[in-house]
């Protein structure tokens, strides 16, 4: 006779919350149609699959913060020029964007409790995205604009194959979410972000003439409709073009999918509930709003931009006022450090806030500290704010990756590993001081102009992702040599067995 446990008591044991949340993100002993728990591999793709986008992401990332140590002299500099460009890229496309994508094909289906529309589009995906931004880094490197256009066409493919394969995704949701809408709103925010992006690389770009193309009618007709977007971007400045392209893409596609979907994952492993949906709905709406003036107003050059740096600031107080009434109910004492990770992250949005209403203010002259000045406000919210709250929720969401990819067919029949021996949360504590030390010395170096210094929290930050890395390869190695060992009956067991 097989004796085996019971699904939600070896799911307890392993380390998940127990029972009494919602039915959605809890196992049951009666489930026969798979195995579910806070990230259920009923609607979930194949692990494998997130899994390929977040190890290039890291590979990225590892690579950008080695380029920050091998050439300082990037952040003491003004920002627009093509090694701050590059590297920028590199963190925004290869890690960040890599990331966030592989995330939203686990995490979507889960969310909205419907399957992903297709895992084969989104490994057709992940080879586009692979080639169109490690083509683009190249590219902007050397400052070959007619070949970051070639390869940001490439990135488009895998853009629109990301954005049709969620889109499909949402419209099987059976019901409609404030995480929905971030998510949807997040996929508008990217698309507009590519094509703000292509046109401004169409814009640097010089054209051959078309008399000779007469017998190539299609080329001459991209030509001209190439000719035809760089003079439309002519119309604007190329600094401001710039700008409003990044904060569409940061604020519209990063920080949107990490307000929305936080209102999943942080009751999720913090066992509470969101407190109010209307405020939580107020949040996302007021940051679309506030965005999309802020977008049309710093390409302009309109001193209206103010006004909208306020609504996006209130959008995200109104967020941290929901947050903060969801950990204030939640039935977890204590916060693991993936968690406290995530909400510093967060906390760095206020004195970034403050920084953006500096920066947005209609007489602030331009010279070299407030151009230092603008570097800090993109490296805070890209390595600080971004960056920072990715790498606590992927302490949080690999490891469930992994466990269940791995040991769920094994639930009740073997010993499994517990998720807090799958990573070590010593590195975790390590690595949390020393990125924040990284970022203080990092933004201090930028704003003294001083690459030494630059250099320095350079290094801090590399040896913090070096022991997350350490940490992902502890979790990751079940994957590739699962530990299992043979389940030790208790004394009522053996008596059921026999």
């Amino acid at each position: 006779m097989e004796v085996s446990l019971p699904k939600s008591s070896a799911l307890k044991r392993a380390g998940f919350p127990s029972p009494g949340l919602p039915a959605t993100l809890y196992p049951s002993d009666g489930e026969r149609d798979g195995v579910r728990g806070p990230l259920q591999t009923v609607n979930a793709p194949s692990v494998s699959l997130p899994l390929r986008f977040m190890l290039a992401g890291i590979l990225s990332l590892l690579v950008g913060v080695g380029w920050l140590i091998a050439r300082p002299d990037i952040l003491a500099s003004y920002h627009y020029n093509q090694h701050v460009i590059a590297v920028t890229h590199l963190f925004v496309l290869g890690f960040i964007c890599s990331v966030v994508m592989g995330a939203m094909y686990q995490l979507v289906p889960v969310a909205l409790e419907t399957k992903l529309y297709s895992e084969r589009l989104a490994k057709w995906q992940f080879a586009f995205h692979v080639v169109g931004f490690v083509g683009m880094v190249l590219m902007f490197r050397v400052w070959n604009m007619k070949q970051v256009g070639h390869f940001g066409c490439v990135m488009l493919v895998g853009v629109g194959l990301f954005v049709f394969n969620i889109v499909r995704t949402l419209l099987r949701a059976p019901k409609w979410s404030v995480v929905a809408s971030a998510i949807a709103a997040a996929l508008g925010w990217i698309s507009l972000t590519v094509i703000a992006g292509l046109s401004i690389a169409a814009a640097k770009c010089t054209y051959e003439s078309t008399a000779g193309l007469a017998t190539a009618g299609g080329v001459r007709s991209i030509i001209n409709g190439l000719r035809s977007v760089a003079g439309f971007m002519s119309h604007f400045d190329q600094i401001s073009a710039m700008h409003a392209h990044a904060h569409a893409g940061v604020i519209g596609f990063f920080v949107m999918l990490i307000v929305g979907v936080s209102y999943k994952l942080v009751p999720m492993f913090a066992l509470s509930e969101v407190q109010n949906q209307r405020r939580a709905a107020l949040s996302v709406l007021l940051l679309n709003l506030g965005l999309a003036g802020a977008f049309v107003t710093i390409l302009l050059r309109s001193p209206w931009k103010l006004a909208f740096a306020f609504v996006i600031i209130l959008s995200l107080a109104i967020y941290g006022l929901e947050l903060r009434a969801i950990l204030r109910a939640r039935k977890r004492a204590r916060l693991d450090w993936g968690i406290r990770t995530f909400l510093t992250a967060l906390a760095l949005l206020a004195p970034l806030s403050l920084l953006a209403l500096a920066l947005s203010w209609p007489k602030l002259p331009l010279n070299e500290f407030t151009g230092q000045l603008e570097n800090v406000y993109g490296f805070v919210g890209l390595l600080g704010v971004v960056t920072f709250a990715i790498v606590g929720m992927l302490y949080k969401i690999l490891p469930f990756l992994v466990w269940f990819g791995v040991y769920s067919p094994h639930i009740g029949r073997a010993q499994l590993p517990l998720l807090a021996e799958m990573g070590s949360e010593r590195l975790q504590i390590a690595g949390y001081w020393s990125y924040l030390a990284g970022l203080a010395v990092t933004v201090a170096g930028t704003i003294g102009l001083n690459p030494a210094g630059i250099r320095a929290g350079s290094a801090l930050l590399a040896l913090s992702l070096v022991m997350f890395a350490l940490n992902a390869a502890r979790v990751l190695k079940h994957f590739f040599r699962p530990q299992l060992k043979p389940l030790a009956l208790t004394t009522a067991l053996k008596k059921a067995a026999a």
